[in-house]
Formats: C-alpha cells, structure tokens, sequence
C-alpha cells in the first residue's frame, strides 16, 4: 500500500518541497525512495522451504493417495510457488527477517547512494541524503561536514528523530511536512547566500521495484 503513495504526483510534491527548502538554504538536498534496499532472496527461499515442507507433511500424513513418482516434483513446484509468492510480498519478507537486518540493509543502501550520487562530494560539503526505504520501513538521514558543523547537536538529532519515524508509517504528505520544518532549521543555521550552485538534482530519486 506505501509503495502506491509514491507515485508521480508525490514525486512532484516532494521535488516541489524540495526547491522550496533549497531556497532558504545553502543545504543541497536530496530526497531518495526505494522499494527495498536488498534483494532477501534469503526469505524468498526460506517461505518457498517452509512451503515445500507442509506440502510434504500432508503428502505424508494425507488420508488420500499420491503416486509416489510425482512427489519430489511437487515439492519442487511448492518450494518455487513460495519463493515466488514471497517475492511478491514485502510483509513476508519482513515477517523472515530481524529487525536488525533491515535496519542495517537500509543503511547499507543509504550509505552507497550518498557516495555513489555525488552527495559527498558538494563544494561547500553541505550534502544531505534523506533516504526512505519502503520494505524495511526505515528511514535513513545522512548529513555532510557542512551541515553537522553548522546546526546545534541537540537540534539536529530531535529533526532527525522526526523524520526517521516516517519510516514506520511511510507517508509522502507526512514527509513533506516533517521536510519542512527540516527547511526551517536549515534557514536558521545554514541561510541561502546567493552564492552556492545547485550542484544536485531537486527531484526525489524513486525506484519501488
């Protein structure tokens, strides 16, 4: 259901919200949605055994006769069907994995992309990442050296705490207004002067699949 909200009317508005911070502020932003930030063929293989595994208890135990040739195929068949269905279905792949796990698959994710997208690498080191990872509902918030230098501690943690508790309830309206309020403090902080170029894209980065 999280996934649909981030359609292409959502990306707009986040963009949207985007320049709208981005212009009271020297903090080049990016915004980036991902369906999940790893592959968990692990679950995916996990439910198909589980699967395979009833169907042979009741292959066994069943009050009805089955030829003893097709078993092994069925049992196969069942094992693809649950891999297959698992794919298909984030909640069951939360259900086959720690908590632990998909926190730090997301932050895996998170880091990558600040380094891959050039977010690092912005001339005044004024970058920040806000990444939002569907499957594994959690939020990622990754700051460079010019911002966690120039906002107060304190400040910046509780702005962050308030943005990574949209990722228990996904939301693109939520997240544009915890962003905003983010876009106050940044103005306070970290005023536009007129001379930092917009060295990153303001359109939200959103790959569900």
């Amino acid at each position: 259901m999280s996934r649909a909200k981030f359609d292409k009317t959502a990306g707009d508005a986040i963009g949207a919200a985007v320049r709208e911070i981005e212009a009271g502020t020297n903090a080049e932003i990016v915004v980036a949605v991902r369906g999940r930030s790893g592959t968990y063929r692990h679950a995916d293989y996990l439910f198909g055994a589980v699967i395979a595994f009833i169907g042979l208890l009741f292959v066994l135990f069943s009050p009805f006769e089955f030829h003893t040739f097709w078993i092994p195929f069925d049992v196969i068949a069942l094992f693809v069907a649950g891999a297959f269905v698992s794919s298909r279905g984030d909640w069951i792949r939360r259900c086959l994995t720690t908590k632990a796990f998909r926190v730090k698959t997301a932050r895996a994710g998170a880091a990558a992309m600040f380094y891959e997208a050039g977010i690092a690498n912005t001339s005044a080191e004024n970058g920040l990442l806000i990444y939002l990872s569907l499957l594994e509902r959690c939020m990622e918030v990754i700051a460079d050296r010019g911002i966690l230098t120039a906002v107060p501690a304190l400040k910046w943690n509780h702005a962050v705490f308030e943005l990574k508790a949209i990722g228990a309830d996904p939301d693109p309206d939520k997240l544009i207004k915890v962003m905003r309020e983010l876009g106050i403090l940044l103005a306070e902080y970290l005023p536009a002067t007129g001379e930092n170029p917009n060295e990153l894209a303001d359109g939200p980065s959103i790959e569900l699949r």
